[in-house]
């Protein structure tokens, strides 16, 4: 198959940028998304040209590396995957892809593709950690967690860090991967310890970092490759409000 790309090109946080169009022949539907950008690439670095910059590591939805605007829609059209998840039989023979980094202002663009998303770790040097010491590991059943408690927990350290939530919402917010984070421990005793500090911390330095506020359009979690409900938002202001007046 074949496909027709708009790319998003700039140099540098500084220069200009626009896109470029590249097509991209003899495409195997079972492809990922970012091996048909490595075929691209391919063919730029043979003809002299300079390859497409994007960022990729495990290239099997875990370290959310991936993450690219395809078509307007951070990660894609598919849902709960992320980009290096899509195969290219989802498109047909002759389709024009756009493909554009996450933007935000808190994700400073590096190069073409390419965005700084340490902002993220520091809001995580902040409190997104068990920071007590807890000695070796007990037995199980020495401290019971229902269920329920022990799944919501779960659910909530799936967050992958990748930025989408950030990409797709109109405000930039953090809040569902910091509420994400925050929820985690939340529900688990070894987190009760710093939980009275732990989402004034990590809120004030997500503000700090540029992010917007969020204002319930839920487009973070439609994008979320890990479907994380936006109830951890909910959850993160009920904890930010709490440590407001215990303090």
């Amino acid at each position: 198959m074949k496909v027709n790309l708009k790319i998003w090109r700039q140099a540098g946080p500084d220069a200009p940028g626009k896109l470029v169009d590249y097509s991209v022949e003899n495409i195997d539907p079972s492809q990922s998304f970012l091996e048909m950008l490595d075929t691209l690439n391919e063919q730029l670095v043979k003809s002299g040209q300079e390859p497409v910059a994007f960022e990729s590591d495990c290239r099997e939805g875990i370290c959310g590396n991936c993450g690219l605007v395809i078509n307007g829609i951070a990660h894609g059209s598919k849902g709960g995957c992320t980009t290096c998840e899509i195969r290219m039989r989802q498109y047909n023979d002759g389709d024009t892809i756009t493909v554009e980094p996450f933007r935000a202002k808190a994700f400073t663009l590096i190069k073409d593709l390419v965005v700084n998303r340490s902002a993220f770790d520091r809001i995580m040097s902040k409190g997104g950690y068990v920071a007590m010491n807890a000695g070796s590991a007990q037995d199980a059943n020495l401290q019971p967690i229902h269920q329920d408690a022990a799944e919501a927990a779960m659910d909530a350290a799936a967050c992958i860090g990748c930025g989408a939530c950030v990409a797709a919402c109109p405000n930039a917010s953090a809040s569902l991967f910091v509420g994400a984070k925050v929820s985690q421990y939340t529900w688990l005793p070894q987190g009760q310890v710093e939980r009275s500090t732990r989402a004034l911390k990590m809120v004030k330095q997500m503000d700090s970092e540029g992010f917007g506020d969020c204002s319930n359009h839920a487009e973070c979690e439609a994008v979320c490759p890990k479907e994380i409900s936006i109830a951890n938002i909910s959850r993160m202001r009920r904890e930010f409000t709490k440590a407001l007046f215990t303090r």
